[in-house]
């Protein structure tokens, strides 16, 4: 415990619960402090120097301290940090992202993707007088009560495959939040169909993440998108995406991979350029409930630092930057991360796959990649490994994502993406002992 971070931690504690505002930071014996970043690598208070692949959880598509972002923030900066007024960069930015996505015809800003998908929820209660709404079994969509249900659930408390229980995150949530939340398997329209018949006419929304982080990085299938597109056309609820992690994957966002389009779009992280955003995007006739009206708007809605001109200047600039070209580049050297992990996989003969698409990718301690959030479940043995694993990886100066996923940023070349495959492999060959040890 001699470190300058093992010093800031006990510091940190005397103040904060647990010494962090986020718990995805704490690792033992403490966590890693930085001191500063240029680009994808990243110094902390101690000198170790790493490859960041973890990018404040996929939230930095161009890595830290891009020149052109820090020039454009300085400016404003002089200019002013808030105001109780509208700014012009807010309509630039929501113009150039409504230029986007074929299913944006209008835009409004948040500070965060918990803040976007709250929005969404309440926006879609608004539109259609309903109280309910259904989501996936084991994805994250923020910190908002309904949008925790089923989050985290395990053997013990999810139930039937085919009729996944509604389980709360937090201790003392209430009971009448999980009776409003209808949870549904991932990656099985029949399944998921059948249980949101049992609804019909009760749910305001569906919100699904195209590509789920905590269901194992796994892509939804056409299929699985198409028949919640239906349902909810036949039902009169309103389909919700959450892109906050998934918008990096395609110019106007992973939807466009479909042949479907969302009635309100939820994002964050890349889209504020390294500054707290969120945004929620949808139909003309779907974000009306923003609108004043005779007797206010359906849906009142205010934040005092939504549209803030720090985070429309930053995000702007980083969107701007993040083209066609851009995209298309990162997303092939997606396919190479994605190639090379599992050539390092092989080569150490660990049971490993690896999932992901565009430019993200996980690790999973399975031989054969997950389907969903049931099958990408850890075992007690399995935990273990993937500890050893990132603690290895840390230790070569590799830093990703606490849950062994990782994000790419533009400033990433191949030369990145060997020193990747080299460290996970001798990484590997760490957690194999800690499996066979167990």
């Amino acid at each position: 415990m001699s470190s300058r971070s093992a010093e800031l931690f006990l510091e940190a504690q005397k103040y904060l619960p647990g010494g962090v505002s986020r718990n995805t930071l704490l690792r033992k014996p403490h966590p890693f402090y930085n001191h500063h970043a240029t680009g994808c690598r990243t110094v902390d208070v101690d000198g170790v120097d790493r490859i960041d692949f973890a990018n404040n959880m996929a939230s930095l598509i161009h890595g830290h301290a891009h020149p052109a972002i820090v020039a454009a923030v300085t400016e404003q900066l002089a200019k002013g940090t808030a105001f109780t007024m509208a700014t012009e960069t807010e309509i630039d930015f929501a113009r150039h992202l409504v230029g986007r996505s074929p299913s944006f015809d209008k835009v409004r800003f948040v500070n965060s993707g918990t803040e976007a998908v709250m929005a969404a929820i309440k926006a879609a209660r608004a539109h259609t007088g309903r109280p309910k709404i259904a989501k996936v079994e084991g994805t994250y969509h923020g910190a908002y009560d309904f949008a925790e249900v089923s989050q985290e659930p395990a053997p013990h408390s999810w139930g039937e495959r085919n009729h996944p229980n509604a389980v709360p995150l937090a201790m003392g949530t209430p009971q009448g939040i999980l009776h409003d939340v209808v949870i549904i398997p991932f990656n099985d329209p029949d399944a998921a169909c059948a249980i949101l018949d049992e609804h019909r006419g009760e749910l305001a929304c569906v919100l699904i993440d195209p590509m789920p982080h905590r269901a194992g990085l796994i892509p939804a299938d056409e299929n699985f998108i198409r028949a919640l597109w239906k349902w909810t056309r036949d039902d009169g609820a309103l389909l919700v995406f959450d892109e906050v992690i998934t918008f990096r994957t395609e110019v106007g966002g992973m939807q466009t991979r479909y042949k479907v389009r969302p009635d309100f779009t939820t994002m964050g992280k890349i889209i504020g350029g390294g500054f707290p955003v969120g945004a929620i995007a949808g139909r003309d006739e779907t974000m009306a409930v923003f609108i004043p009206g005779p007797y206010g708007p359906r849906l009142p809605h205010s934040g005092t630092f939504s549209a803030n001109p720090i985070t429309m200047t930053a995000g702007l600039t980083a969107m701007e930057l993040f083209d066609a070209a851009a995209v298309a580049r990162l997303n092939a050297l997606g396919e190479l991360t994605r190639a090379r992990l599992r050539e390092a996989i092989s080569a150490s003969g660990a049971p490993a796959s690896v999932t992901g698409t565009g430019s993200m990718f996980k690790l999973h301690f399975k031989a054969e990649a997950p389907r969903d959030y049931r099958s990408a479940f850890p075992t007690t043995e399995e935990r273990h490994a993937h500890r050893a694993f990132i603690d290895a990886l840390n230790d070569d100066g590799i830093l990703t994502i606490y849950s062994a996923a990782g994000a790419l940023s533009t400033p990433m070349t191949e030369v990145e993406i060997n020193r990747l495959a080299e460290a996970v492999e001798a990484a590997l060959r760490k957690a194999k002992e800690e499996l066979v040890v167990r």
